[in-house]
């Protein structure tokens, strides 16, 4: 019996601290103005650990996991107002119907996010207000759903002011229907080409480390941009042969490469300059 007394003691204590173990139920002071958003919530629930005994309860606040900052009640914060938000966008009601229910149906879920896309308020684009960011985070957003990356274009395309942007370990395959700024930080994606790049007109900056960029091909529409930083290491490419000289070659305006500045030796050889008049004759 002594072995069991600090278990029984411990049981005694949770109980004492408002939280009854065996229904699930949270005393009243828990309760917000938050409670019953939306039209329905997934009710708490317990679940017996047959390895341990002990039971877990869900947090409070799990009816909010999928509730983005716009979506609460009495919340005016702006988009330009966040450094770093969480845009990702949480499934449709019906899609997380179904999944609780052991039914994964994603056809279904992409139609109904499609018209509830569609039907989206004006005030809540007029609170989002990404048009006036100038610089913005949006790094680590586990876009794991086609209809959450579709979502996360739609919010780039707004982007038209914002100077400096990270898009960190996205996931991100193809950008090339976007057009993003001056300072970019792509580090960790799922670039394969160069050719699914933004389009950046005015790009100064550009971190591409940690890709799956094979070629340089599509590096020429760098060219005529303002480009003087360029960041691709542990891509494939840089095993290239002459990597250095054929990048510096074709973005002659670049200043640093892969965190080098650039060397003597990266610049191309210079063709051999002979005198006015001189004739040549090649022999094959």
């Amino acid at each position: 019996m002594s072995c069991l007394t600090p278990f029984l003691s411990l049981s005694l204590s949770l109980s004492s601290s408002g939280v009854n173990t065996l229904s699930g139920s949270f005393p009243k002071s828990h309760s917000s103005q938050y409670s019953e958003f939306g039209a329905t919530h997934t009710p708490l629930s317990v679940d017996q650990s047959p390895d341990s005994g002990l039971v877990s309860t869900p947090l409070p606040s799990r009816r909010f996991r999928f509730v983005s900052w716009n979506g609460l009640e009495q919340c005016d914060v702006t988009g330009d107002q966040l450094t770093c938000p969480r845009v990702r966008e949480g499934p449709s009601e019906e899609e997380l119907f179904l999944r609780e229910g052991g039914d994964i149906c994603l056809e279904r879920g992409r139609r109904s996010r499609r018209s509830e896309e569609e039907g989206q308020r004006w005030e809540d684009r007029l609170q989002e207000n990404w048009e006036n960011c100038l610089e913005l985070n949006l790094s680590y957003q586990d876009l794991g759903d086609p209809f959450q990356q579709e979502n996360f274009l739609r919010i780039l395309r707004r982007l038209i002011r914002v100077e400096k942007l990270q898009l960190v370990d996205n996931s991100l395959a193809n950008l090339s229907s976007v057009l993003l700024p001056r300072v970019l930080n792509l580090h960790r994606n799922h670039l394969a080409c160069l050719r699914q790049l933004p389009k950046l007109p005015a790009v100064e900056h550009l971190c591409l480390s940690e890709n799956a960029v094979g070629s340089l091909g599509g590096l020429g529409a760098l060219s005529n941009g303002p480009l003087r930083s360029l960041n691709l290491t542990r891509n494939p490419v840089t095993f290239t042969r002459d990597y250095r000289t054929r990048v510096f070659l074709c973005l002659p305006k670049l200043k640093i490469l892969d965190g080098i500045p650039k060397l003597p030796e990266d610049s191309p050889p210079t063709r051999l300059q002979f005198p006015e008049g001189t004739r040549m004759c090649n022999i094959l």
